[in-house]
Parts: C-alpha cells; structure tokens; sequence
C-alpha cells in the first residue's frame, strides 16, 4: 500500500474524529470509549498494513 495512501486514510480518520467530537453532542464517557475504539481500529490496521500483525499472529512461546 503506497505512503501516501496510508497518510491519506490517517487524516481522514482524524478529521472524523474531530469532527464528531466537536460537533456532536455526547456524554464524556461516551467520547472517549469512540475514541479508543477508533485509535484502535487504527493502530490494529496499520500492524496489518505493515505486516507486523502478521509477524505477532505466526509468534510462538
């Protein structure tokens, strides 16, 4: 997946996030349980998008 892509995909994650904390109107408790979840979606997509996810499922003890 090209660079620019994966920049592309991170702002526009950002922006929504923003966007729905700025002007939608929840409570506290409410917004920051979306926003970890959206942190993490983006976290676990990038570990597959750069094959570390792939590395850490194959990883044995």
């Amino acid at each position: 997946m090209p660079l620019l892509t994966i920049l592309i995909v991170l702002i526009v994650a950002g922006v929504l996030l923003w966007l729905v904390n700025s002007y939608i109107p929840m409570d506290g408790k409410i917004k920051s349980i979306l926003n970890v979840v959206v942190v993490l979606v983006v976290i676990v997509w990038l570990l597959k998008v750069f094959g570390v996810f792939n590395y850490l499922k194959d990883f044995t003890i």
